[in-house]
């Protein structure tokens, strides 16, 4: 069985985009998402620099973007017949059209507002995320706990996502858990997924309420509990409240291994999730749509764990 999921904010690079344009038709369905949202997508993709797609408002629409056109450049979702969807944090988004919830413009209008109202959010207070490697989970948390951050994503193969005020981060670096080898910040301009973006959830909700989102098509699961969820309205629900909500990637893993998944592909820009699914998921094969190169690879796989 085959699942194909979406990465989150921090996985984007400048120009990542630059080689997916130049494929047949893709430049044109850029142009159009871009006129929808009113965020030129292709500047962004190609010729904006680290610190410009770090802006929230830039980097989950963009994010989103990437994850549909590598998709499309890899086939229709009925030649992919992917068994089992997901998206970490905005990727689940993207998910969300995999599974037949969202169309394209839905989904990049949703994303734009919830981009838009995260920013708006964590310039409230001067706010960000550190990767903790390595070291016990259960310790983790409690030392994080006493620092006064929050778990924002327990992402499985000993990775813990911090965060909270940049003061909490810095003593975080200073006074480490016990066994974290390293404390990695990470390129997003905000503490995700915690309580700092509860502002922001009112406001994706508004959002959400003009949407007439369809039961999936295949099995989505969510990453507020690694539950397969099977009504439209439900998934748009969680859209919403996972922005204030802890990622649980961990569990979303779990329920792949209970699944039967044989293999991963991550849509672009891929490599954080394959990374943790090679660790975590021991004997399923990955493979990360990095740029059009890596489609032919893609399609093998596909044609080897394919359920049509």
């Amino acid at each position: 069985m085959l699942v194909l999921v979406a990465p989150g904010q921090g996985a984007q690079t400048p120009g990542f985009l630059t080689d997916w344009l130049a494929l047949p038709g893709a430049a044109d369905r850029v142009a159009a998402w871009s006129d929808a949202i009113g965020l030129d997508l292709a500047h962004f993709g190609t010729k904006a620099d680290a610190d410009e797609i770090r802006d929230t408002a830039v980097a989950q629409p963009l994010l989103v973007a990437a994850g549909l056109l590598s998709a499309a450049a890899l086939g229709d979702m009925s030649e992919i017949a992917p068994g089992v969807v997901a998206g970490h944090s905005v990727g689940e988004i993207t998910a969300a059209v995999f599974a037949g919830v969202l169309d394209d413009t839905a989904a990049l209008t949703l994303v734009r507002r919830r981009g838009l109202a995260m920013a708006e959010a964590a310039a409230v207070t001067e706010t960000g995320m550190s990767a903790l490697l390595g070291g016990d989970p259960e310790v983790s948390v409690a030392h994080l706990e006493k620092l006064g951050l929050t778990p924002a994503n327990v992402n499985g193969a000993g990775q813990i996502v911090a965060a909270g005020t940049m003061e909490q981060l810095a003593a975080l670096n200073e006074d480490k858990p016990e066994g974290v080898r390293k404390v990695v910040p990470l390129k997003v301009a905000g503490a995700f997924h915690t309580h700092h973006m509860a502002p922001a959830v009112d406001k994706l909700a508004e959002a959400a309420k003009a949407l007439t989102p369809a039961d999936p098509k295949v099995t989505y699961v969510s990453n507020k509990d690694g539950r397969a969820v099977a009504a439209g309205t439900e998934v748009l629900d969680r859209l919403v409240g996972q922005v204030a909500n802890p990622v649980r990637w961990d569990l979303c893993m779990e329920t792949f291994k209970e699944l039967g998944v044989t293999a991963i592909i991550e849509v672009c820009p891929g490599g954080t999730l394959t990374g943790l699914a090679k660790r975590a998921l021991p004997g399923v094969k990955t493979l990360a749509l990095k740029t059009p190169a890596d489609l032919d690879a893609a399609r093998e796989l596909v044609a080897e764990h394919t359920q049509a």
